[in-house]
């Protein structure tokens, strides 16, 4: 029987630090590869592993626990190399720097202000700290700020790192209340794939696909530019105190609008026996895109991550676990055929160049990303797929954030979030 796990989350913010400490902290990244160099030079030395910690805080100008933490994840590594084949040994020459590992309230600390945002301080090295505050997704906030007020919530070790020069702080939490079923377990696996207006759901069981469905969202794209064009006008006019009252308006929709997607994916999930939802990894996307300034623009404010991070914890309070995956070749490769050809998608539209076989481009992504589950961590095999069902798609009217339903020919019916009901094209 397997059994079932404890609900942990990673929150990823970006640091606003004060003052000059950020090349402190650049510093200690740099001490802590250190550190991680010779905690993996030791082990390999064949060392007692209850000497290491100390004999590598000898040399590292670094916070006691925070050595510790390091050491112990080097040690995890060496591990982790003994007991998988396909885990390569890990190298102590490694040069640049490392996050730096700390439990909270030894290695850093976190705090509310009066404001409502949330205070951050590092013992970067012994009796010198960097200070400032988060910056990052109102999804991740908002666990924070519960970890913080709660009871239901405990917070765990942080990284503190630099992320392409940026720097940032990765923070652990647990819920102790509730637990996760483990994804070994699972008999229907749900691919999802997330794209700029709509969100791709197909559920896929040793029989085949079980059903799949396509929900629409278009009136956050919409509404994201209308607030871009009116804070353009703003700055034009130099009317700066309105600017940042459009932000938080704008993001206080965006917010909305996403916790009733995913609350409608996850509702949708529990339909099916024992499921598990696995998502693409999407969190280098924003670094591989560059089609030109407006495009750009208009990529990058997208809430990918936040919208998979609030299905991920909504669907952890259903007992439902989340798995990410690459997403190498989910968008070209016919997912009946297998042929991977970038001409097989031209926009919403795929057409396979090999089999002939035609269908929505982001149905056929979210069964590629089942698949590649399935085959990568299920007990049970690939089941073999001759046919797909029906899309069934979930829409609103393209022209603005609006409630009512967009018919255009009477064909397959689904759900909206709010309960609506609208018509597939």
């Amino acid at each position: 029987m397997v059994e079932s796990q404890t609900l942990v989350k990673t929150l990823d913010f970006q640091i606003d630090i004060e003052s000059d400490n950020e090349s402190l902290l650049y510093d200690a990244t740099h001490e802590s590869r250190t550190a991680y160099n010779e905690a993996i030079r030791l082990a390999k030395a064949g060392i007692d592993r209850r000497k290491i910690p100390d004999r590598v805080a000898d040399g590292v100008d670094l916070v006691k626990n925070t050595t510790q933490r390091i050491v112990a994840k080097a040690l995890t590594a060496m591990d982790s190399f003994h007991e998988h084949d396909d885990i390569g040994l890990p190298s102590h020459t490694k040069s640049g720097p490392y996050p730096l590992r700390a439990n909270y309230g030894e290695g850093y600390t976190l705090s509310m202000t009066d404001t409502g945002d949330v205070a951050f301080r590092i013992s970067a090295k012994p009796y010198k700290h960097v200070t400032g505050l988060l910056d990052g997704s109102g999804a991740h906030f908002d666990i924070l700020k519960t970890a913080l007020t709660g009871d239901c919530w405990s917070i765990g070790t942080a990284e503190a790192m630099f992320h392409n020069g940026t720097p940032e702080l990765h923070v652990t939490v647990t819920n102790t209340e509730q637990r996760v079923r483990d994804k070994q377990g699972s008999r229907t696996v749900v691919g999802v794939d997330v794209n700029e207006d709509n969100v791709a759901l197909t559920a896929v069981s040793k029989n085949g696909v079980e059903d799949t469905v396509i929900i629409d969202f278009p009136e956050i794209k919409f509404e994201r530019h209308r607030y871009f064009t009116m804070r353009k006008r703003i700055q034009k006019a130099g009317k700066w105190s309105m600017h940042d009252a459009l932000t938080g308006r704008e993001e206080r929709f965006v917010r909305d609008r996403l916790h009733k997607v995913s609350r409608s994916v996850v509702e949708w999930t529990t339909r099916f026996e024992r499921p598990c939802i696995v998502f693409e990894d999407l969190k280098e996307m924003p670094d591989r895109i560059d089609y030109g300034a407006r495009m750009n623009r208009r990529l990058h404010r997208l809430p990918f991550r936040a919208l998979q991070f609030y299905m991920s914890y909504k669907a952890a309070f259903e007992n439902i676990p989340t798995v990410w995956i690459d997403p190498e070749y989910t968008s070209q490769r016919c997912s009946l055929c297998g042929h991977i050809k970038r001409a097989n998608r031209n926009r919403k539209r795929f057409k396979c160049c090999s089999c002939g076989r035609q269908d929505h481009a982001d149905r056929n992504a979210s069964v590629n990303i089942a698949l590649k589950e399935v085959k990568q961590h299920q007990s049970w095999n690939v089941p073999a797929l001759n046919s797909l069902p029906q899309v069934r798609k979930v829409r609103r009217r393209a022209s603005g954030a609006v409630d009512a339903p967009s018919v255009t020919h009477p064909t397959a019916r689904g759900h909206q979030t709010d309960g609506s009901v609208g018509v597939s094209d």
